[in-house]
Order: structure tokens, then sequence, then C-alpha cells
């Protein structure tokens, strides 16, 4: 006898093992459609499987919600096509800070730069003359020594002597710089 009703019992479908058939049959033949649907959206292959195979276990977690079993199809469209929406306005919002904060670093880098620049350009505006004559034609320039002697009109060493002593005066001038930018 408990031969007989262990057979009978095996053949026996739980509503459960019936609603995970049903739903193993409309995952294979939705599969295609949910990415199609997804892709549509999203332009990008990698998000779009990503999205169908979140629907999908979304829907199989919901699938005893769905009132009418006919109606999967169009209930996974949906819910594809809402995750899909939502994954591209999220990207949009992560593009936007993103570009926001590099902007605002951008602002802050040049902002930087333009007050060094300044700072700079006032220490080299205080160099006496024929210093920052010097200092402006051969390292702002680039005009090597010998073409900064024949403009003008000194010879090679003087050059050379009021370089050496212009970027010594500007490293006094800006050796608070350096302090400030250390790290400990």
């Amino acid at each position: 006898m408990h031969e007989w009703t262990g057979r009978l019992a095996a053949d026996v479908v739980t509503p459960d093992e019936e609603l995970e058939r049903e739903f193993d049959a409309r995952l294979v033949e939705s599969s295609g459609l949910a990415f199609r649907v997804a892709f549509s959206v999203l332009r990008q292959r990698e998000d779009a499987e990503d999205v169908a195979q979140d629907a999908f276990t979304r829907a199989h977690r919901r699938l005893r919600q769905l009132r009418d079993p006919d109606r999967f199809r169009s209930w996974l469209v949906r819910m594809v096509w809402r995750m899909a929406l939502d994954r591209r306005r999220s990207a949009q919002r992560r593009a936007a800070r993103e570009a926001a904060h590099e902007r605002q670093r951008a602002s802050t880098a040049e902002r930087g730069t333009e007050e060094r620049s300044q700072i700079l350009w006032e220490a080299i505006d205080a160099l006496p003359e024929k210093l920052r004559s010097v200092i402006v034609l051969a390292s702002i320039e680039g005009h090597d020594v010998a073409a900064v002697a024949r403009l003008l009109g000194i010879p090679e060493g003087t050059v050379k002597s009021r370089l050496f002593l212009a970027r010594q005066q500007l490293k006094e001038r800006l050796q608070w710089m350096n302090a400030d930018t250390r790290t400990p």
C-alpha cells in the first residue's frame, strides 16, 4: 500500500511546483523580449542584460500577485520598461553629479593656478628692472642665455649672474608657497 501511495504522491503536483513550471516556461518565451525592451531604453548591452535579469528575479518573487497569467508578457514588459527607465535616470543623475564635481574641482584648481600665477607675477614685478628683464626673457619667454645677451646687449656672463640673482630673490619671496603646499 505504501508503494501505491508513494506513486500517487509523485504524480500529484503542488501549486508551487505548477507555478514554478509555468514561470520557467514563460521565462524561456519572454527572455528575448525583456532584453529588447531594456536595450531600447538603455542602449547598453550589459545594462540591458542586468535589467532583464533583475526583472525576471522580481517577476519570480511577485508571480503570485499576477491576477491574469495570460497577461504575463505585458506585465513583464511594463516591469522591464520601468526598471530600465529607473536605471537610465540613475545613471544620468550620477553622471550629472560627477560632472558637477569635476567642474567644481577644475574651477578650484583653476583658481589656485590663477592665484599662484598672480603671486608669481607680483614677485617678478618686485624685482629690479635688470633682473626682471633677464628672468622674463629667459624663463618666461624661453630664450637661451646667448639670445638674452643679444637682445639686451650685455655679455652672457652678466645674463647668467642676473638669472642666478633673480632666481634667488624669487625663491626667497616665494618660499612660503612651498611651505603651504607640503603635507605633514
